[in-house]
């Protein structure tokens, strides 16, 4: 680019166009400033190539976290819609043993099986678990900046605060579930209603079992509404987490779209 400038001097003074100063000492003078106005103008027209070149490589790395955003939240509406369908399946279980318990006519088999279907899928803990590496690498990095649409970058944010505000409701419920189950486990032996351990309690007719389950009604039933209570209260905060990150979803594919 200099030697382009260069030529053009060069030509301009073969022209006579400067070459007509008084003395000697002027045409040096004249043949100085059009050197450091070529040397300033090479350095400007170097700082705007670096400038091009960095909002390039920004702009790029830019989408490469808004991809990387987006795929993870489309994983995690995945893991929400499953944890809800889990959820609901665990409740289902204690309808059924509620009902089961409170109908008169229910067989022993089937009071044996819906406490069964309970222990197995209805008194789990419930555990919140989105994907967050991508978000974690742009605050620690301080690469939130790269995201030039403040109003998506406050939205990201926002979005993984509420994460975290879910997160520690998740953990309330198990907290509060944790003491009552231990007692209810030991004080009325419901290991042994469990596939995994029940052959260690020796060999049980069905007609034993429901007696025993019979003469601890209230005590499942109680143990079985707390349980009832946290997964839906979980159900509750997870719809209301895939609404917002469904919006999220939208706002990234609707900006790489643009980006095209």
């Amino acid at each position: 680019m200099l030697k382009f400038f260069r030529k053009i001097r060069q030509k301009l003074l073969g022209a006579n166009e400067i070459s007509k100063a008084s003395s000697p000492a002027g045409r040096y003078l004249v043949y100085a400033l059009g050197e450091i106005v070529l040397v300033v103008i090479g350095i400007l027209i170097a700082l705007q190539i670096n400038n091009w070149n960095e909002g390039r490589k920004q702009d790029q790395q830019e989408k490469l976290y808004l991809e990387r955003l987006m795929l993870e939240n489309q994983q995690d509406l995945l893991t929400f819609n499953q944890g809800i369908e889990e959820l609901q399946k665990g409740n289902q279980t204690i309808r059924d043993m509620s009902a089961a318990f409170n109908d008169a006519e229910s067989g022993d088999t089937l009071l044996w099986k819906t406490v069964t279907d309970y222990l197995m899928y209805g008194c789990h803990y419930p555990f919140f678990n989105p994907s967050t590496s991508t978000f974690e690498d742009l605050s620690s990095t301080g690469n939130l900046v790269v995201i030039k649409d403040t109003e998506l970058r406050d939205l990201i944010v926002n979005h993984y605060a509420n994460y975290k505000f879910v997160e520690s409701n998740f953990q309330v419920n198990t907290n509060w579930a944790l003491p009552v189950d231990a007692p209810f486990y030991t004080e009325n032996d419901a290991l042994k209603y469990e596939p995994f351990t029940e052959p260690l309690f020796g060999n049980q007719t069905i007609s034993e079992i429901s007696n025993d389950l019979r003469n601890n009604k209230q005590k499942y039933l109680r143990n079985a509404a707390v349980h009832y209570w946290i997964n839906e209260d979980c159900i509750n905060h997870l719809n209301g987490v895939i609404e917002e990150t469904s919006y999220l979803v939208q706002r990234l594919e609707t900006e790489l779209k643009n980006r095209k």
